[in-house]
């Protein structure tokens, strides 16, 4: 008896997140569950997230310097991965070891499972159900789409969501007018835009941006993202 209950709660999981994650597929969705954690939500949070700035964007409507900056600065195989960086997460584990501080192994596909459908976490279980996610994310959406979601709920200073609210707050201009410098200049502040002041940049995030630029240019430039 306690066996077929688990099994049926399990069911009921698995087609619920299913159709969860099928849903965003073809609807934007209007915030995401980071979103609402920082506003201490309740349920109507999900359509009154008033005091963040987020202006939501096509794929078309965003520049392929933005596209190019954040693959370079965040996933340089994007394009090839499903969901996880293998060798990514290789070069972490062999740095652990070393005793050497490390830089996230997240791929851009597991960002948008954490922010759009979980609150920020360690623990062992959240990060077996972000990797659920990040698995469902990968069957059932297409690299363009993921990277459209990414580019739109990402955090991209205090309180300030999306590429397109954070091009018309540091350079007031739209997020497909932004040149390769000012694209590069906002991957360089992720994944942690607080601790990174993109008004006044550091000499670290100014060479940060300059190793932006090269990467963009030895992945092969615009071409990349074309189909993006």
């Amino acid at each position: 008896m306690f066996f077929n209950t688990v099994l049926k709660i399990i069911l009921v999981f698995i087609i619920a997140t299913i159709l969860q994650v099928l849903f965003f597929r073809f609807v934007n969705p209007p915030a995401s569950a980071y979103m609402i954690s920082l506003e201490s939500a309740n349920l109507y949070s999900l359509f009154t997230t008033s005091n963040l700035s987020k202006s939501w964007v096509s794929s078309r409507e965003i520049s392929s310097n933005v596209k190019l900056a954040v693959i370079s600065a965040e996933d340089q195989r994007f394009k090839d991965h499903f969901g996880f960086d293998l060798k990514q997460i290789e070069n972490a584990v062999n740095e652990i070891n070393k005793g050497k501080r490390v830089r996230g192994a997240s791929t851009i596909t597991q960002q948008v499972a954490k922010n759009l459908f979980l609150t920020h976490g360690k623990n062992f279980v959240r990060k077996g159900i972000e990797a659920y996610y990040t698995l469902l994310i990968e069957l059932l959406w297409s690299k363009k789409r993921i990277l459209e979601v990414y580019l739109n709920i990402a955090e991209m200073g205090n309180m300030i969501f999306g590429i397109e609210s954070a091009s018309r707050r540091y350079f007031k201009k739209s997020a497909e007018r932004l040149n390769s410098y000012e694209a590069a200049l906002i991957a360089a502040i992720l994944p942690d835009p607080l601790k990174r002041n993109i008004v006044k940049p550091s000499k670290y995030l100014s060479e940060r941006v300059s190793q932006i630029q090269d990467q963009m240019k030895n992945m092969g430039g615009a071409d990349i993202v074309k189909d993006l």
